[in-house]
């Protein structure tokens, strides 16, 4: 993948006149921090992307902001990050004064980038007997993503229990990072149509 994406630029373009400083120079500083993060259009929104989904920016009407995708984990020395669940981001940023200083961030960038080197923690294989007892958890990382997506959510809600755990499931048995972000983006695409987990098969 190209460490560069032309729809960025265009997202950039097309932002309010306060946002574009600010939005050029999140980027500057996220490649700045390392040559090998690339860059990405998730959900509408500039993504850039090490390993999987690393940070994100994005510009509203009279904001922008830049956040963190495993927020939850990431050290916070300096208490930049508002968290909510597994995303977080440092606040509503107006001006390029709004923003912490180029090294701080560069070095929250390089820690989240750290987090991505380690291994996905695999889970124990449940036992038989509690299965059936066993709730549905909703992970907060997919809570999260349904926020940001109310045709995706507001389908997922109306799904059987049996038809949301098939999403959990593939989205838990993810064996990095990368194959959860890739199967998080086609999830929510296919539940923005209403499309159960296993339709191709239907």
């Amino acid at each position: 993948m190209e460490q560069y994406d032309s729809r960025v630029d265009a997202y950039i373009e097309k932002s309010a006149d306060f946002a574009k400083p600010i939005l050029t120079h999140l980027r500057e500083l996220v490649h700045l921090a390392s040559p090998e993060i690339t860059e990405t259009m998730k959900w509408s929104a500039p993504f850039f992307e090490y390993k999987g989904v690393l940070c994100f920016m994005m510009a509203f009407k009279q904001h922008a902001g830049f956040g963190f995708w495993k927020a939850d984990t990431l050290p916070d020395p300096h208490g930049l990050i508002q968290a909510d669940g597994n995303a977080g981001n440092i606040g509503k940023l107006t001006t390029l004064d709004d923003l912490p200083q180029d090294d701080i961030l560069i070095w929250y960038i390089r820690q989240a980038m750290e987090l991505k080197n380690m291994p996905v923690a695999t889970k124990p294989a449940p036992k038989k007997a509690a299965a059936k007892t066993t709730e549905l958890v909703i992970p907060d990382y997919l809570t999260t993503l349904l926020a940001d997506n109310p045709a995706a959510k507001e389908h997922f809600e109306k799904f059987s229990p049996s038809q949301k755990k098939e999403y959990v499931s593939w989205f838990e048995e993810a064996k990095t990072e990368a194959t959860r972000d890739k199967r998080l983006a086609e999830g929510i695409s296919w539940m923005s149509e209403g499309k159960t987990r296993h339709w191709k098969y239907k």
